[in-house]
């Protein structure tokens, strides 16, 4: 079995405990934290030791003494946070790739660090933490399979960006969502349309249904029209050859020319229709297609809203500008890149949980295991001993992925590499 193992450390005794740091976040905006206090004792219960950056999750409402409470240790320097064995972060380098360079000072060799790190849209910041001989898990990476669903990272996180999504149309239209009949007339309902039916989606059309607005959606993926349905929203059909619009993990691909103009064109007849567009397309590393163009735009009904989750990837819509309200023929066009930081308490409490499921799943016997045959650990395995062990990432800078050690390494260091005969 191709596995790596956290052992004790040298020279301590036999109950020196596995060390795990939770750092205050210093990417611009981020109020997220990647532990809260209420997952420390599922933790603990298995000999790790938590050690928390005093005001860590300040941001999220969580106080240093909640943590405490619950049996963590709080440091006041990030440089004794980093003398852990394991780094917990929401954004490391890569996911934070200004402020995330002062880490780099901090890494040690064959340490163990753990968030979002953006691997497919900057993997040169992915060779920079190999460089430091960091072991890196990427939660970006963590594969669509049915046991790692309580470890998906990026839907418990698009499920918050789809909510809130919705809210922001609501508050930027300029009329109410519910069908109203009152003294002083009938309220018509607005109409929501939102494009793809992934995690982000499906809870944009829920919650568009729960504050009354009529729906229509739409997705490449035909398979997901039920999905949709069952939510109350109506399946937009286009006439479009979707077969190999999927890969093979569940996410979009990038299609031809041809696809995305013929596409664009269908679209802008029901965009036209819409009060609110709420837009999800993304395909992971890659620019987001653009679905709407700033024609379709000017076809809109005056006042009416559109807000592109993919912003951050340059926007499914044609006018779309990151963190930016656009107005345009009297449009507003919002390109939030960020949502999840913007309701902390509960999308840091959703990440915690992914993230401790996820490092229970690497521990075993009280040591920390990387099994490179587990396909979760191997998905989500970046960099191990100064090396790309991702062909995917390795693809992307143009060199030859790691295989697995055939022998282990020093037990000086905290990950061992070794490869048990075939």
């Amino acid at each position: 079995m191709a596995q790596s193992a956290l052992p004790k450390l040298p020279n301590s005794p036999p109950s020196h405990p596995m060390i795990v740091a939770v750092t205050k976040e210093t990417f611009p905006g981020e109020r997220r934290v990647a532990l809260v206090p209420a997952v420390l004792p599922q933790l603990t219960k298995v000999g790790i030791e938590v050690v928390v950056q005093s005001g860590a999750g300040l941001a999220a409402g969580l106080a240093d003494s909640a943590y405490e409470e619950k049996g963590a240790r709080v440091v006041e320097s990030r440089t004794e946070a980093f003398t852990a064995d394991i780094v917990l972060q929401v954004r490391c380098l890569g996911a934070n790739p200004d402020q995330g360079q002062a880490d780099l000072e901090l890494i040690r060799p064959d340490q163990v660090l753990i968030g979002l790190c953006d691997p497919l849209g900057n993997p040169a910041a992915i060779q920079q933490l190999a460089g430091q001989r960091v072991s890196l898990l990427a939660l970006e990476l963590v594969p669509r399979i049915t046991r790692a669903q309580s470890m998906d990272v990026l839907s418990s996180m698009a499920t918050i960006a789809g909510y809130r999504a919705v809210l922001l149309g609501a508050i930027h239209l300029p009329k109410m969502f519910p069908l109203m009949m009152t003294a002083a007339g009938t309220i018509s309902p607005a109409r929501v349309f939102v494009i793809g039916a992934g995690v982000a989606g499906l809870q944009a059309i829920a919650t568009s249904r729960r504050l009354g607005a009529i729906v229509l959606a739409y997705d490449v993926r035909p398979a997901v029209r039920e999905q949709v349905e069952s939510l109350g929203a109506k399946f937009v059909e286009m006439e479009l050859e979707t077969s190999q619009s999927e890969d093979k993990s569940g996410y979009a691909k990038t299609m031809g020319e041809d696809f995305y103009k013929k596409q664009q064109q269908l679209m802008a007849e029901v965009v036209a229709e819409s009060d609110v567009v709420i837009t999800t397309a993304a395909i992971p590393g890659k620019p987001s297609p653009r679905l709407i163009t700033a024609n379709a735009v000017q076809n809109m009904e005056a006042g009416s809203v559109i807000v592109d989750l993919a912003a951050e990837r340059g926007g499914n819509c044609e006018l779309t500008l990151p963190d930016q309200v656009v107005v345009q023929h009297e449009i507003t066009i919002l390109g939030p890149t960020n949502l999840p930081a913007e309701i902390p308490f509960h999308a840091s409490q959703m990440f915690a949980r992914n993230v401790a499921t996820f490092l229970l799943h690497l521990v075993q016997d009280g040591e920390f295991v990387l099994n490179r045959e587990d396909e979760i650990t191997r998905e989500t395995l970046v960099t191990v001993g100064g090396q790309i062990t991702s062909p995917r990432i390795a693809e992307l800078l143009g060199v030859p992925h790691a295989e697995p050690a055939g022998e282990a390494a020093s037990t000086s260091s905290p990950v061992s590499e070794s490869k048990q005969a075939e």
